[in-house]
This record gives structure tokens, sequence and C-alpha cells, in this order.
């Protein structure tokens, strides 16, 4: 449900864009699509495919965190 919310927001710099905070699977999603880099490599498949799960009930929203994290970390994004 896009309503699922992070106990830890993430707030990821992105290239030619604001800081972007990240509440939860839904917004991960969102920035996974429209502001990701080119660098994408399986932690950016293994993301969205987390955060859908997520969405859908069948992972934690806390797994999709945890992903997402190591999606900005292979894409060398800005972490704060």
């Amino acid at each position: 449900m896009a309503t699922e919310k992070w106990n830890d927001p993430v707030k990821v710099g992105f290239e030619g864009a604001d800081l972007r905070t990240v509440n939860g699977p839904f917004d991960a999603l969102k920035c996974l699509a429209d502001l990701w880099p080119s660098a994408r490599g399986l932690h950016y498949i293994k993301a969205r495919s987390t955060c859908r799960a997520a969405l859908d009930g069948r992972k934690s929203v806390e797994e999709a965190r945890a992903e997402f994290l190591a999606a900005a970390e292979e894409a060398k994004l800005k972490l704060h």
C-alpha cells in the first residue's frame, strides 16, 4: 500500500536535483524510475522488486529500505 513509511526516512542527493527525502517504498519506486542515474546494477533491480513487494505486503518496508540504500550506494549517490 502506498502509505507505508519507513521508520527512518532516507535523504538522497541526485545529480541535477535538490536533496530528496524518501519516506517509504512508494517514494523509492518513484526515485528509481524518474531520478536514478544510468548506473543500474543488481542492487537497483533488487530495490525495485523489493519495494514493489513491500507495497503488496510480500516484504517488509524495512527490507525495501535496506535494498534502496544498497542501490543508492551502488549508484554512488550521496546519502544524508
